[in-house]
């Protein structure tokens, strides 16, 4: 398998985007192929997490 078909390569602009700050920001894609909520209020999570009260939404 090449480096570049590695399944946790991360891929500019489908993983992740840079912000005008120059900080990484994981996508929502990203975030589903992960398959868990890390629990850090993300920008994009898909699961619902909410930082100010510490729990998913559903």
């Amino acid at each position: 398998m090449l480096e570049s078909e590695s399944p946790n390569k991360l891929v500019e602009g489908e993983d992740f985007y840079y912000t005008p700050e120059g900080y990484k920001c994981f996508t929502e894609k990203h975030h589903l192929k992960r398959g868990y909520c890390c629990k850090s209020g993300c920008r994009h999570c898909p699961y619902g997490f909410d930082k100010k009260t510490g729990t998913i939404k559903n």
